[in-house]
């Protein structure tokens, strides 16, 4: 872990971590986090792992093989971590911000949207769907857990990742939804690139705008 500290918050570059353990400290900073907490982020990748969300129905996950399958304690349903995929999870205190849950979500895909568009890629919202879409699927997924004002957990955003395992399971609870990368609408930048772009439109959506 190799942490970088902000005006009022901490980035956290942790490389491939195992998810167990990353959710076991997620939680533990929770419980354990005071209004002098400074906020942080968590940029990292965890080897193939399925996560069940609070909300998860067993008939979601269809066949996971040798892909472990972890239950969560964030809202959603089911998806799929694995290398190549950008995960920041967002350990913020939401008492001292000037929005609440529905807006962080809404600056979490905003800060998506906005890194799509530095590669001239269009993106959107679904009404309901939580996340960001492109024309090709879902490209970014986005699930928190709110405890004592405190939010952990936070978004995934596919670069270079092997597509497959999503056929495993009804990604996020919807049968067949297409799932989509980066690499395959023409970025070529590297997961550490993608990632340290994805910080940035983080930090202005969620710490600069009003």
């Amino acid at each position: 872990m190799v942490p970088a500290v902000g005006t009022e918050h901490i980035i956290c570059r942790m490389g491939l971590v195992e998810y167990a353990p990353t959710y076991d400290a997620m939680r533990a900073h929770n419980r354990t986090r005071t209004d002098a907490t400074p906020d942080e982020i968590w940029l990292l990748e965890h080897p193939p792992v399925f996560t069940q969300g609070l909300a998860g129905k067993p008939e979601h996950v269809i066949n996971p093989g040798n892909i472990p399958v972890v239950k969560v304690d964030r809202g959603g349903q089911v998806t799929y971590h694995g290398p190549g995929q950008v995960v920041a999870y967002l350990l913020l205190n939401l008492a001292n911000k000037p929005y609440g849950v529905k807006a962080l979500v809404n600056r979490i895909e905003q800060s998506v949207i906005d890194l799509l568009a530095e590669y001239e890629i269009e993106s959107f919202r679904q009404a309901g769907m939580p996340g960001v879409y492109v024309k090709q699927g879902k490209i970014a997924a986005v699930g928190l857990r709110v405890a004592r004002h405190g939010t952990y957990h936070g978004l995934s955003l596919n670069v270079d990742i092997d597509l497959e395992p999503y056929s495993r399971i009804n990604p996020c609870g919807y049968e067949k939804l297409a799932v989509a990368q980066m690499r395959d609408v023409g970025v070529k930048d590297s997961l550490a690139q993608v990632g340290e772009k994805l910080v940035s439109t983080l930090q202005t959506n969620l710490f600069d705008r009003d």
